[in-house]
């Protein structure tokens, strides 16, 4: 049985590709746009049958080309940049794409698990998988939001699985390719290494210094509930995808700090400390984020818990300490 994967050299799209390896799965068949070509180190320690260009497989699934019997569409490609304000180049990549490959896994009966994104709610407060609670900031999060709308179109008639995935604040292993839009932790680790201190954005939103709150998920975390529905396929439906709690920008700051204090035999710090020290620092909040910034997020896991998922999620202080000795083993 042959599993697709696009997005494949991406942060979340590897490291699936790495668990389906370690379930001993390597009919995998990659694709992606590998126009940023140091993504392909993220499959070098993973095993794939085929590696396919995004557009070129389009075309193939439009044509009805796509040959194997396929298992299952783990579809995690889309244009992640938050920032991004060409509208049609996101709605290209995130929608029209999107739905696309949805109709074809409808029409060919294979299970489809895709990347949605918290970005849906905007500056709201209720993170629910409900229409009222849904109103995105920036492009990305409308192009999120209007596929998800197309699914829940699809839901009531699906011939075969169709899973969402809101994905919070994820973290980890696999994600320097992403620049400036890979996670607070990485870029923590790269300032600490660099010059060590580590620089938050002042009190914005009502919220103190370094106290902008958000849902950080583990990678880790993300590929398992990936895993728990590709092994219930009768489970269908838009599912957030976050702790269930949220910390702040602080804590996460503090957890890194301390996890290359320890790589350095010296002994952990409060936030008090580290701030005393110059290891923590503020900066203004950038203007060009004013009205496009979540300053806090916590996702609601009821759907999720009630669709059977029971695991305990990793939180900032345990996944920051295994990421961090993983980006000092392989970031050089």
């Amino acid at each position: 049985m042959t599993y697709i994967v696009t997005g494949a050299a991406g942060f979340v799209g590897a490291n699936i590709v790495k668990a389906l390896n370690e379930r001993g799965i390597t009919d995998i068949i990659a694709v992606d746009n590998l126009k940023r070509a140091d993504k392909f180190r993220n499959l070098v320690d993973c095993e794939i049958s085929e590696y396919l260009d995004k557009q070129a497989f389009i075309e193939i699934v439009e044509a009805g080309e796509v040959g194997g019997d396929i298992e299952a569409v783990f579809h995690e490609g889309a244009c992640s940049d938050t920032m991004e304000t060409d509208g049609h180049y996101m709605m290209e990549n995130n929608y029209r794409y999107a739905l696309a490959l949805l109709e074809w896994c409808q029409e060919e009966g294979v299970p489809f698990l895709y990347a949605s994104s918290a970005a849906v709610y905007g500056g709201g407060t209720v993170f629910r998988e409900e229409r009222a609670h849904e109103s995105p900031l920036n492009v990305y999060g409308y192009s999120k939001f209007l596929f998800d709308q197309a699914v829940r179109r699809h839901l009531p008639n699906a011939s075969a699985q169709i899973v969402g995935f809101r994905y919070f604040n994820v973290y980890g292993p696999r994600e320097s390719h992403k620049g400036r839009m890979a996670s607070v932790a990485f870029h923590f680790f790269n300032q600490y290494r660099a010059g060590g201190k580590v620089r938050l954005f002042a009190g914005s939103g009502g919220y103190a210094d370094g106290e902008q709150r958000r849902d950080f998920v583990s990678v880790e975390d993300v590929v398992k509930v990936n895993l728990f529905f590709l092994d219930h396929s009768d489970l269908s439906g838009i599912f957030n995808l976050g702790t269930g709690r949220s910390q702040s920008f602080n804590d996460v700051a503090v957890a890194t700090v301390n996890a290359c204090r320890e790589l350095e035999g010296k002994t952990a710090l409060d936030l008090a400390g580290l701030i005393a020290t110059g290891a923590i620092e503020y900066i203004p909040f950038p203007e060009a984020l004013s009205g496009k910034y979540q300053s806090f997020t916590q996702a609601d896991v009821s759907a999720l818990r009630q669709a059977g998922y029971a695991d305990e999620f990793l939180s900032v202080e345990q996944a920051v300490g295994r990421y961090v000795p993983w980006m000092q083993q392989n970031l050089g």
